[in-house]
């Protein structure tokens, strides 16, 4: 019934395509930038034009999270279409399985040319064949970004009139160093900071600097939608734009808070998506590939894929599409290992922290080399605070001390400050997301603690897995 489904699914969008029976394709991935800092999820600070017209122009998804806020363990999971136990990419500056494949060997069979500008941050190459495309910096910590030129992007995208072509731009900002775009905007007594952050001086003037960074990155994604009209493509492209992880802030990244895992997606594509709509459907990183192939002519039952196709969505707002999304966080090399485990429903957020009587350490945020936290001095702002108000305390020790279970209703407390994991009107809603974790991480082969923890440290700087 499933497969009979899916072959009326793509009669009838065959049938509505006319002419175009493969779109092209566009993807535009922003570089840690917290979902909810942007005005389309609710922030009440970041100007970002280019992005807000995008979004008047196509569908904007409520609910898009991926498996784990770091960046080649999310890149991964975009492009394979696998969750990081799957693929390999389980931490940062890894790399992938050997066997695992993604965008260019699934869309390159279907007659694509698939190319990404920007930060690749994946490997091995083999897994991820990218033909390469000049024109955006490729480094996330160069300081400042490299002028771009989009010059390479429109040739990629009139090269070949015959094929339809997947292009990524993978940009640079907002990460950290937050050195580009006019601080000037932001002044600090203007800043709402949200209420995950410690409000000090140091913090404020980071936080402006990171929107500064926002309003830089959302005038690349203007320009590249410039380029892409300018080819006469746009009627004839779909066009994704997401913001990756949460940004380089105590909750955000590195984390498997909502505020680390729940990313921006916005698509257009003229005459097939309703234009100025928002779903509720939820959808993972793991999803977007089968997707793609989907809307491509492939079948995605033919692949690997952890996710499924959410082309059903994308053609009517109201259709759902999965249950529950997932996350898993192990912490290294960012810092001693500590692993922790989530899954959504998209009202509720269940959190399983494997390590409890240990202390959460970040090293980038903290500062382990003594200099403060070079991209992120405010640390030591909020340590100072925490000795002064309850508040901050309360925010300090949230980040580096976390019980066995966290239990957050998303809906109502998007920065998840009430941990309701001990609320017995809750017992219900905590043992059924309970039950959904334990069963996804049997089925990615996930044990959850590395047997021993030196060793998955020692064998993460050498690229190697041993979960």
């Amino acid at each position: 019934m499933k497969q009979v489904s899916r072959i009326l699914l793509l009669l009838t969008l065959t049938l509505s395509l006319d002419a175009v029976t493969q779109p092209n394709v566009l993807i535009i991935v922003a570089d840690d930038c917290t979902y909810n800092d942007l005005p389309l999820y609710g922030g009440q600070n970041a100007k970002t034009p280019h992005i807000d017209n995008l979004a008047d122009e196509g569908l904007v998804f409520n609910h898009a999270y991926l498996s784990e806020a770091m960046c080649q363990p999310c890149r991964s999971e975009l492009y394979s279409g696998q969750h990081p136990m799957r693929n390999g990419a389980a931490w940062n500056h890894s790399g992938s399985r050997p066997e695992t494949k993604s965008l260019p060997h699934y869309l390159g069979d279907l007659g694509y040319r698939v190319g990404l500008s920007g930060k690749v941050h994946v490997t091995p190459k083999s897994s991820f064949p990218f033909e390469k495309v000049d024109g955006f910096d490729p480094s996330c910590v160069r300081s400042p970004t490299l002028a771009h030129d989009v010059n390479s992007m429109r040739n990629f995208m009139t090269k070949n009139e015959e094929e339809p072509f997947c292009l990524v731009v993978a940009l640079v900002e907002p990460h950290v160093p937050w050195v580009m775009g006019d601080r000037s905007v932001y002044p600090d007594e203007k800043i709402k900071l949200p209420p995950n952050l410690v409000d000090t001086e140091v913090t404020r003037d980071a936080f402006a600097r990171y929107l500064a960074e926002i309003t830089y990155m959302d005038e690349q994604v203007g320009e590249i939608l410039d380029v892409l009209e300018k080819t006469g493509k746009a009627d004839e492209t779909l066009v994704l734009f997401t913001s990756e992880q949460g940004a380089q802030f105590p909750g955000c990244k590195w984390t498997n808070w909502d505020t680390g895992l729940h990313t921006a997606l916005v698509t257009r594509w003229p005459g097939k998506i309703k234009a100025g709509e928002r779903t509720n459907a939820m959808v993972q990183y793991a999803d977007v590939a089968p997707t793609l192939v989907e809307l491509a002519g492939g079948d995605p039952e033919k692949y690997p894929f952890d996710g499924d196709s959410f082309v059903s969505s994308l053609m009517d707002s109201s259709k759902p599409h999965r249950e529950y999304a997932y996350g898993v966080h192990n912490n290294i090399p960012e810092g001693p290992a500590y692993p922790i485990r989530t899954v959504t429903n998209g009202e509720f957020r269940y959190i399983r922290n494997l390590s409890p009587d240990e202390i959460y350490i970040e090293k980038h945020l903290m500062g382990m080399k003594g200099d403060g936290g070079l991209n992120n001095p405010y640390w030591s702002t909020w340590v100072f605070e925490s000795g002064q108000t309850e508040a901050a305390a309360g925010l300090v020790k949230r980040y580096m001390k976390r019980p066995a279970e966290q239990l957050y209703k998303t809906s109502d407390d998007s920065y998840e400050l009430v941990n309701l994991a001990g609320d017995p009107r809750f017992a219900a809603i905590k043992s059924e997301l309970s039950r959904e974790l334990d069963r996804w991480m049997h089925d990615q082969n996930d044990p959850g603690i590395p047997v021993d923890t030196r060793e998955a440290h020692t064998a993460a700087k050498k690229g190697k897995h041993i979960y």
